[in-house]
């Protein structure tokens, strides 16, 4: 078992930046290959982008590739997502996964946060 807590949302205009962070306590953090979804009022949850147990290999939603970046500290029991020229359809709830059982497979994800809302403003 695992328990994830995000932290790091907020309000931005658009063009700005934001980091979130994912602290997660339980079992062993680099067991578990990380993800962030999010979702908008209406729509339906979208995933955002992962990373792997080894911390080599990363994907990344056409939505945001080039401008969000995801890491993990393994030993800090910790995964971040910086979230650069940010743009008004980025407004939604970010939640924090992890899967024991793989990591580019949304499907996969079976532990979550409790979401941490981001509003990009125009």
């Amino acid at each position: 078992q695992v328990q994830l807590n995000e932290s790091g949302g907020g309000w931005v205009q658009a063009g700005g930046s934001l980091r979130l962070s994912c602290t997660t306590s339980g079992r062993t953090f680099s067991s578990y290959g990380m993800g962030w979804f999010r979702q908008a009022p209406g729509k339906d949850r979208e995933f955002v982008t992962a990373i792997s147990r080894s911390v080599g290999s990363t994907w990344y939603a056409d939505s945001v590739k080039g401008r969000f970046t995801i890491s993990r500290d393994n030993a800090k029991n910790t995964v971040y997502l910086q979230m650069n020229s940010l743009k008004p359809e980025d407004t939604a709830v970010y939640y924090c996964a992890a899967s024991l059982t793989g990591w580019a497979n949304p499907a996969s994800y079976n532990y979550w946060g409790q979401g941490t809302q981001v509003t990009v403003s125009s």
